[in-house]
C-alpha cells in the first residue's frame, strides 16, 4: 500500500468523525460553532485572507477594509454552516417534510422545464448551498446528471458521490464524458453545470464582477446545439441553517431568441445574471477560490468586451 493511499485513507477518516461529531449537534450549536469558527478562520488564522480580500476588493471597490473584513467572516460562516447543513441533510430532510425546510420560487417554472420532453442544462455558482440542490431535487422526484470533477482522494470521492446520488443525481466525470451528455440532451433530460469553473486561457474570456474570467465554452455549446434553455438557478439559505430558497433567476430559451446568441455573448448573459444574483447575497459565494486567475500569455491578453446583452437577444427573466 503506498504512502498515499494511507495519508488519503487517514484524512477519510478524520473527515467522517468530524461529520459524525457535527451531526450528533443540533443545528444552533453548529451555527454558533459556525460563527466562533470563523472569526479565528478569517481573523486570526487568516487562511486565504489575501486571496479573498483582493476577490472582494475588485467587486467591491466602494467598501472599506473593515467592511470587506466583515463580509469575509460572513463568507466563512456560510462556508462552515454549508457543511452542517450537507451532514444534517440526509436525516433531515425527506419526500415527505422537504416543505419543511425548502421554499419554491417559480415553482411553475421549474416544473414545467424539468417536466418537459425538452433537455434543460441548468446552471448554478458556487452560490449558497449549491450541493443540496441536485439532493433536494431527486427528493422531488427529477433526476439530474451533473458534471463535476473527481476528488483527488479517492475514499473522499466515493464517499460524497454517496452523498450526491442518495435520491437520483447522477454524476459525470469531466473528462470522457462528452458522449454520454450528447445522450442526455438528445433524450431530453436534464444536466446540471457549475457556470463559474475556470477554463484555463483557452476558455471565453468575459468580465464577471469587474474583472477578466474565463468561462467553459462547452456550456454555450450545449445550449446551441440542443436546443436546451439555459436556466440559471439558485439554491439559498434565507435566515437559519437548513432553510433554503429554490429558485430561478433568469432563462435563456434558444427557441425564442431573436437572434440566437453566440458561444461569447451566451457567457456573458449567465455570467451577468449570475453577478447579479451574488450582489443581493455576497455573503454566500465562495469568494476563496480563485475564480479569476489568469494564465493567459501577456501579448493575449485583451480586455474583454462587455455588450448589452439584454438588447440583442430575447432572454427572460423569471419573475
Amino acid at each position: 500500500m503506498s504512502l498515499k493511499l494511507v495519508i488519503d485513507y487517514l484524512v477519510y477518516v478524520a473527515v467522517r468523525l468530524t461529520i459524525c461529531v457535527v451531526q450528533a449537534i443540533p443545528l444552533d450549536r453548529c451555527a454558533a460553532a459556525a460563527q466562533f469558527l470563523a472569526w479565528l478562520i478569517s481573523d486570526v488564522l487568516e487562511v486565504r485572507g489575501k486571496l479573498l480580500d483582493s476577490n472582494l476588493q475588485h467587486a467591491f471597490p466602494e467598501m472599506t477594509p473593515a467592511e470587506r473584513k466583515k463580509l469575509a467572516r460572513r463568507t466563512w460562516r456560510h462556508l462552515l454552516l454549508m457543511v452542517c447543513e450537507i451532514a444534517h441533510a440526509p436525516r433531515k430532510i425527506h419526500d415527505t417534510n422537504w416543505r419543511h425546510y425548502v421554499d419554491l420560487k417559480n415553482a411553475d417554472d421549474q416544473i414545467r422545464h424539468l417536466l418537459s420532453d425538452r433537455p434543460v442544462v441548468i446552471l448554478l455558482g458556487h452560490f449558497g448551498n449549491f450541493e443540496m440542490m441536485g439532493y433536494c431535487a431527486g427528493i422531488l422526484g427529477f433526476p439530474t446528471y451533473t458534471v463535476a470533477r473527481p476528488l483527488d482522494n479517492k475514499f473522499l470521492h466515493d464517499f460524497v458521490q454517496r452523498f450526491r446520488g442518495a435520491t437520483g443525481q447522477f454524476i459525470l466525470p469531466k473528462q470522457g464524458s462528452a458522449p454520454f451528455i450528447e445522450h442526455v440532451l438528445q433524450s431530453g433530460g436534464t444536466l446540471g453545470l457549475l457556470c463559474d469553473q475556470n477554463a484555463g486561457p483557452k476558455g471565453c474570456w468575459v468580465e464577471f464582477m469587474g474583472r477578466p474570467a474565463s468561462c467553459h465554452k462547452a456550456i454555450s455549446l450545449f445550449s446551441m446545439g440542443s436546443g436546451a434553455p439555459l436556466v440559471l438557478s439558485y439554491f439559498r439559505r434565507t435566515g437559519k441553517p437548513m432553510q433554503f430558497e429554490m429558485g430561478i433567476e433568469a432563462i435563456y430559451d434558444p427557441a425564442t431568441a431573436d437572434p440566437q446568441l453566440g458561444v461569447k455573448e451566451l457567457a456573458m448573459w449567465y455570467n451577468q445574471q449570475l453577478e447579479a444574483m451574488i450582489r443581493r447575497h455576497p455573503e454566500q459565494y465562495w469568494w476563496i477560490h480563485n475564480r479569476w486567475r489568469d494564465d493567459r500569455p501577456a501579448k493575449r491578453k485583451k480586455k474583454p468586451v462587455a455588450a448589452p446583452v439584454a438588447e440583442t437577444a430575447d432572454v427572460r427573466r423569471a419573475a
